[in-house]
């Protein structure tokens, strides 16, 4: 895992820019290369026009990382600069992670990433190998054959006798 560097955009609000620095951290402490695309108090960015602010800075920036990031908090359902970066990366056909700011599982989501997102975890699991949430979006397999052991494919369920209630 320390091997690869993972390219990503970390979508955040700016009240959260210790936050920020907080999650690059907890990452880099558990392993994971992280080049990080966003914009926050240390790389400012003094443009004004919304416009531009997308075409020119964030696009770029999105579509040159590999997964998207969402730091979760109870500001950022009500950004809308984190909803269209979200909706953004969703038609670049990124990865979208949210992670949820220490101590704030509460807080609601952001819509756009409601209706996008690949995974959310908890502060303490976003560095959890276990978890392949950074990482490239796995192969969605659509063959019964490759299903794991547990999952019963549609013509498994058929040839399943019935079992009839019992009285």
């Amino acid at each position: 895992m320390g091997e690869q560097a993972h390219n990503v955009f970390i979508s955040h609000v700016h009240e959260d820019d210790g936050k920020l620095q907080q999650l690059k951290s907890l990452l880099r402490k558990n392993g994971y290369d992280i080049r990080d695309g966003s914009i926050d108090s240390a790389k400012p960015n003094d443009a004004e026009s919304a416009d531009y602010i997308k075409s020119e800075i964030l696009a770029p920036r999105i579509k040159w990382a590999g997964t998207m990031i969402v730091l979760v908090s109870r500001s950022t359902h009500s950004s809308k600069w984190v909803d269209w970066e979200v909706e953004y990366a969703h038609k670049k056909g990124k990865r979208i992670v949210g992670v949820y700011a220490q101590s704030e599982q509460d807080a609601p989501l952001p819509e756009a990433f409601e209706k996008y997102h690949d995974c959310v975890v908890g502060w303490k699991y976003a560095s959890d190998p276990a978890i392949p949430s950074i990482g490239p979006r796995p192969i969605r397999r659509r063959n019964p054959q490759q299903l794991p052991a547990r999952a019963v494919s549609p013509s498994q369920r058929r040839r399943q006798p019935r079992r009839r209630a019992a009285h």
